[in-house]
């Protein structure tokens, strides 16, 4: 039977942490099998835990922040009557204050496999505040959506460090937060006092849907595991001023702009012939963000195979397209993007400046698409050492 990390620790593990002070990491999918919220079960007098604060990652502890960049205030939980702390406001690593609240920082939080994700970060940044200050942070281990086994991309280019990439990762990593967070701990140097609670029947080549669990959003714009699976390749549109579908219903399966014509794009993607992947013409009409309140042309992508489907490879061929066939009205977006105000923020969410490059220059994408597989190759067998599931 599959158990999360939360399920664990609450048949057993909580018992090691009832005489010190906790404080939890957590969003709204932090709930058990049960669909019961992560807050009301350790607040229970059951458990008997001392808990003094919550904090929330990018989108606010019940995941109500829509858009990018929009920040959270901190604020009193009205059930719990307890501290809820913002880690996505003028700060983004906990300050020492903060820290003084608690002995132990349990962190449940659902990745969705991808680099360009920022929950990862947050959990990296309240590990350096860890071994700054003498703390002990748990991972209570959930799943990665789009299985453990692929990876894709490229890696991390250092120069282009930013919250959507701290380490020299590739793409679409295939692990879970528990081991990414070893990751981080111990061959990227953090060196915190770390626990993984791990969970339970998990195997490496289950997608979300193999969980037999219902899928709660880990953040607005990824209502779907379907649209975690797309999100590797359409969340490179957030670099540029075509839509990802933000403000519609299909965010991050959706792309479009209100110059392209969808059956012409929709043609032209199909005639690649990826595997996989079925390329459908849509039009949409955003609520908000870019393209608010006009009607967009695009695709929709739909995976038939996942798989087959590559989905980086899939939103590199995307973007590089919509650049060829409308050149004088694709832009790349400008600075600011997630706090940074001087890099373009494609190049942070791809990790390289050299996807722009190439895509401008009108160069073939075959050579950068094998580098990046060369690198995945390299980067698997970095992050062997801290993979805690079997493959089947």
């Amino acid at each position: 039977m599959f158990e999360t990390g939360l399920d664990v620790f609450l048949k057993k593990e909580y018992r090691k942490y009832q005489k010190l002070r906790l404080a939890f990491l957590c969003n709204q999918a932090s709930v058990n099998v049960g669909l019961r919220h992560l807050s009301h079960l350790v607040t229970e007098k059951k458990y008997k835990l001392d808990v003094t604060c919550f904090l929330g990652p990018q989108h606010g502890i019940r995941g109500e922040k829509q858009d990018n960049m929009i920040e959270s205030e901190d604020f009193i939980d009205p059930t719990t009557q307890l501290p809820v702390i913002s880690l996505y406001s003028k700060t983004r690593e906990p300050s020492n204050e903060v820290m003084d609240r608690f002995d132990v920082l349990l962190v449940d939080l659902q990745d969705i496999g991808t680099r360009i994700y920022t929950f990862m970060y947050t959990m990296a940044n309240c590990m350096r505040a860890a071994k700054r200050t003498g703390k002990k942070i748990v991972v209570l281990d959930r799943p990665n959506p789009i299985n453990g086994l692929d990876t894709e991309g490229h890696v991390l280019d250092t120069d282009f460090i930013s919250f959507v990439g701290q380490f020299p990762m590739c793409v679409r990593h295939g692990m879970t937060m528990g081991e990414l967070a070893y990751l981080f701990n111990e061959t990227f140097g953090i060196r915190c006092d770390l626990e993984v609670i791990k969970m339970k029947g998990w195997k490496r080549a289950w997608f979300a849907d193999n969980l037999k669990r219902i899928w709660i959003p880990p953040s607005p714009n990824i209502p779907t595991s379907q649209t975690a699976l797309t999100f590797p390749g359409t969340v490179l549109f957030e670099g540029t001023n075509v839509s990802e579908g933000r403000g519609t219903t299909t965010p991050l399966e959706w792309v479009g702009a209100g110059y392209i014509n969808p059956d012409h794009l929709a043609q032209h993607m199909n005639s690649l012939k990826l595997k996989g992947v079925y390329f459908r013409p849509v039009y949409f009409q955003p609520t908000y963000q870019k393209g608010k309140d006009q009607v967009c042309g695009g695709v929709q992508l739909h995976v038939l195979n996942r798989r087959l489907f590559k989905p980086y490879a899939a939103g590199v061929h995307l973007l590089a397209s919509i650049k060829r066939l409308y050149p004088d009205k694709f832009e790349w977006k400008k600075p600011p993007y997630e706090y940074e105000y001087d890099k373009m923020p494609i190049d942070l969410i791809a990790g390289t400046s050299e996807l722009r490059e190439i895509i401008d220059a009108g160069h073939s994408l075959k050579d950068f698409l094998k580098e990046g597989e060369k690198q995945c190759a390299q980067f698997k067998k970095l992050r062997a050492k801290h993979l805690l599931y079997k493959s089947s």
